[in-house]
């Protein structure tokens, strides 16, 4: 039946079509609803990992097993998980594995605007672009069938507006495979022989895969009226070409996006006058056009940074963009900001009241480098603020061991904090790293982790003890604190950085959005008592505002934290 899907839906769909049977993934938007969507098949065995390397070496070994498999994740997930994607495209596969990554072009929600496609080149694997949600459904079930024929994983890279688009999708039966048998086999063991052996037998794939390229649905040509014109195009940019250039235009398709086609866009550049290729982030394309000795315009007509859209289009090609209305008015930015109630909210404002160096990480606390807050200095990457940190003091010594720390969320740390404070326990800096323990993995839409006790779908797990985890790791101090509690964590930050060792705060409250969880009453201003002095606007709390120079709390946002009460001299509030 035709049913209206998001694009990464219909990836979950085109999954449970082909008869997958393992997903393991890490949470990141834009990547997040493939697993999710795919968890309602109960069909699917569904997980969430502790991070993108184990998630793929779980469906790598779920295929070795001989059922179908996938894991997802966004672009920067895609680094962690490269170093086992390498060699499993050495080594092979026993029934079909695909890797859905997520790129997201204007870095909508990511720290880089990296490109995959970098990624299918370097590791010599195929890779497949859809540009709608029904492309998608049907990529990844074709990519299933490409990774049995070739035997090799096959990355179906998605964009944000492919994944977070709707369009209609017209849905088929689940097919499901037999279970391949395993075989013990001595050549798949990456080391000396195997290994070069297997190296000469992925460049002898990558020229059937070449081959493949030039025949296959996947890349088709569409040639219009006007051939003047030629675009080589992909994903959205595809969308955006057909829409500005509308029916008549001569457009190739490439829905295989590595290895590219040779003769295909020999073929086609030799049909039409001039060849424009049209493709966001880094000229993958474009180079490809001119290893082949086609004369193309690329990204000196295109921008090489940021996401496309339609007038953006017209305005390099020098066409008319079409007449719009316009505010004039200088309209407030609305940053975001931490929720009303947010527990990380009394770690930040104290970290800013201590002047600390605060070194960051990936996650929902981001938030507290934004103003009013200004709380937080930097951040890399997931789990580099434990590791980074630990660099950072051992470079300057005791002057800084005494005012910097490192924040992670709970599900960061499990992803890639653990390693970082072995380091700092091991190597012995007197680091403070503070874990953010939200009981959940909330900036990505609130998703279950190795630290909450329940699985992806909801049902009870295992729990990972923080406290044990990290005495276990090698750290004597470790101590928990309510960030609700502000006395309570300057006094735990103020000893823990005075301390000659290294050291572990747990600030633990759970996120306020957590569907279940019980608030306390509003609060409120007496205005009798209210100086105006705006000392509680410096936590930035969405609930709380200025009106006729008296504090005034939204009862409709305030979830009685109690935050802002304590910092009230004249308690007023």
């Amino acid at each position: 039946m035709k049913e209206l899907m998001l694009g990464n839906k219909a990836v979950a769909r085109g999954l449970y079509e082909a008869g997958c049977k393992v997903i393991s993934s890490y949470p990141g938007t834009p990547s997040t609803e493939i697993t999710e969507e795919a968890a309602a098949y109960n069909e699917i065995y569904c997980e969430w990992a502790p991070n993108e390397k184990v998630a793929l070496e779980v469906a790598h070994g779920a295929t070795l097993g001989g059922v179908r498999a996938a894991c997802a994740m966004k672009h920067v997930g895609l680094n962690v998980a490269a170093d086992p994607l390498f060699t499993i495209s050495y080594q092979g596969l026993n029934a079909g594995l695909v890797v859905c990554v997520a790129d997201d072009p204007g870095m909508h929600s990511s720290q880089n605007e990296q490109d995959s496609r970098h990624y299918a080149i370097a590791a010599k694997l195929p890779m497949l672009e859809p540009s709608d949600s029904e492309e998608s459904r049907v990529f990844a079930k074709k990519a299933f069938e490409m990774s049995e024929k070739f035997n090799t994983p096959v990355l179906l890279k998605m964009v944000t507006r492919v994944a977070h688009s709707q369009s209609v999708v017209d849905t088929e039966e689940r097919v499901e495979p037999d279970r391949v048998p395993y075989v013990k086999d001595p050549a798949k063991v990456m080391m000396t022989l195997n290994s070069r052996n297997a190296h000469i037998r992925v460049e002898e794939r990558t020229k059937a895969l070449i081959e493949y390229a030039e025949s296959t649905e996947l890349n088709r040509v569409e040639l219009g009226e006007d051939t003047s014109v030629g675009i080589i195009t992909d994903s959205t940019s595809y969308q955006y070409a057909r829409e500005v250039l509308g029916d008549k235009a001569s457009i190739l398709k490439l829905g295989m996006i590595n290895p590219l086609p040779e003769k295909l866009i020999k073929d086609f550049a030799q049909k039409v006058d001039k060849v424009i290729v049209l493709e966001e982030l880094d000229p993958i394309i474009e180079n490809h056009c001119k290893q082949l000795g086609i004369k193309v315009a690329g990204k000196d007509t295109f921008p090489i940074c940021g996401e496309f859209s339609q007038n953006l289009v017209r305005k390099c090609l020098g066409m008319k963009e079409p007449e719009h209305i316009t505010i004039e008015e200088n309209v407030p930015a609305r940053p975001p900001v931490m929720c009303a109630g947010c527990p990380h909210r009394g770690i930040f404002y104290i970290l800013k009241k201590k002047k600390c160096m605060v070194y960051g990480d990936i996650g929902c606390y981001t938030l507290g480098a934004v103003a009013p807050l200004n709380a937080m200095d930097l951040n890399v990457c997931m789990g580099a603020s434990c590791s980074g940190l630990h660099g950072f003091n051992k470079a300057i010594g005791e002057e800084a061991e005494s005012n910097s720390v490192g924040v992670i969320g709970d599900s960061t740390f499990i992803h890639s904090g653990m390693t970082g404070i072995t380091d700092i326990s091991y190597n012995m800096s007197n680091s403070t790293v503070i874990i953010l323990d939200n009981s959940i993995t909330g900036m990505t839409g609130h998703q279950q982790n190795p630290t909450t006790g329940k699985n992806l779908r909801g049902e009870p797990a295992g729990k990972v003890d923080l406290e044990a985890l990290c005495r276990a790791l090698g750290f004597n101090r470790v101590r928990v604190v309510d960030p609700y509690d502000l006395k309570a964590v300057e006094e735990a930050v103020t000893e823990e950085l005075a301390a000659k060792e290294p050291s572990i705060i747990i600030s633990r409250r759970p996120c306020v959005m957590i569907k279940g969880t019980v608030h306390k009453p509003p609060i409120s201003v007496d205005e009798s008592k209210c100086v105006g002095c705006k000392q509680c606007m410096s936590i930035g709390c969405p609930a709380i505002a200025v009106k006729d120079k008296k504090a005034h709390i939204d009862p409709t946002l305030c979830i009685g934290c109690k935050v802002c009460s304590q910092m009230c001299k004249f308690e007023a509030i």
